[in-house]
């Protein structure tokens, strides 16, 4: 079988959606954090109501789903989904085509 390996400009497509996914882990983790650890003192959770808490994460949480959801394979187009976590993986399972640009 024939390895297959990207183009230069679908490596760039995905290097792209790589860059987004990991600077907005670099924004939300710490956010998060912070957010959970200063909570009642910024008044958003108490003993009785967490609905501007949750909110709050729930906000936090949404574009990494939507960012997972978007990664397709640049070279067939399936989605890749939840197979990558913080970049891509390194094979798609589909095409079986390599997603880094083949080194010269």
């Amino acid at each position: 079988m024939a390895s297959k390996y990207l183009t230069p400009e679908q490596d760039a497509q995905l290097r792209r959606w790589e860059r987004w996914n990991r600077n907005y882990f670099l924004f939300a983790f710490p956010a998060m954090v912070v957010v959970l650890v200063f909570s009642s003192q910024l008044g958003l959770s108490s003993g009785d109501s967490w609905s501007s808490l949750g909110i709050l994460i729930a906000a936090l949480v949404a574009p990494i789903i939507v960012l997972q959801l978007r990664l397709k394979c640049p070279a067939c187009g399936h989605k890749i989904g939840w197979q990558a976590k913080l970049m891509a993986p390194d094979q798609c399972k589909t095409c079986g085509t390599f997603l880094r640009a083949r080194q010269r």
